[in-house]
This record gives structure tokens, sequence and C-alpha cells, in this order.
């Protein structure tokens, strides 16, 4: 059975940086894609961006394209979320998860989730 762990988040300035690590145990993360979601107080849960397998295929919502950028080593099982130039309304509660094809970067396409980590941007 795949579990997911999330962790890296905190508190941080707007223009800094986090690192967000996904670890998976139970099994190999080599054959799951891993998406990641966020969710803000009062907001519905949103896809933030998603990797394959085979981390090829990358995609991102267009409000982190060229801030985020989600990596992966399968041999380690982890997958990672690298978020520069953080805004206030980056501020939320980061998830990830597992899919068994690349599918459409939705919450429900998804499964396994993570307990989530904490992401607060303010000055």
């Amino acid at each position: 059975q795949l579990q997911l762990v999330e962790s890296g988040g905190g508190l941080v300035q707007p223009g800094g940086s986090l690192r967000l690590s996904c670890a998976a145990s139970g099994d190999t993360l080599d054959t799951y894609t891993i998406g990641w979601f966020r969710q803000a107080p009062g907001k519905e849960r949103e896809g933030v961006s998603c990797i394959s397998s085979s981390g090829i295929s990358t995609n991102y919502a267009d409000s982190v394209k060229g801030r985020f950028t989600s990596s992966r080593d399968n041999a380690k099982n982890t997958v990672w979320l690298q978020m520069n130039s953080l805004k206030p309304e980056d501020t939320a509660v980061y998830f990830c998860a597992a899919a068994y094809l690349f599918r459409p970067c939705v919450p429900e396409k998804y499964h396994n989730w993570g307990q989530g980590t904490q992401v607060t941007v303010s000055s």
C-alpha cells in the first residue's frame, strides 16, 4: 500500500523560496504519476504541478509557471516541489498524491493522499 508524506512547509517572506518533499513508502514510486495540490482557506483544492512516473512529462498551473519546479528521484522514492519567488497568494496547505497513469492534474484523478504541509507566505 503506497503511503505518501509531505514535508518542508513553513513560513517564508514574499519573494522567498521553499522546497517541499513527498516521501513514499509501501511501494516503489517508479510506476506512479505524482501530483502536487494545494488548498487555501475558503477555496477548492487545486492542482499545482503533476509529474509523470519517469519525470519526462510535467505540467504546472498557470499561476505557478516559471516559479515552481517539480522533480523526482525514483531510486530515493521521493518527489520534490521547488517553490521560488513565493507570493502571499501561494499560502495554502500543500498535498502530494499518486495516480497510476499520467492524468489531468486535478484532485479527483489522484489517490493515496499525504497529510499535507502548511506553506505561509507573509511579510
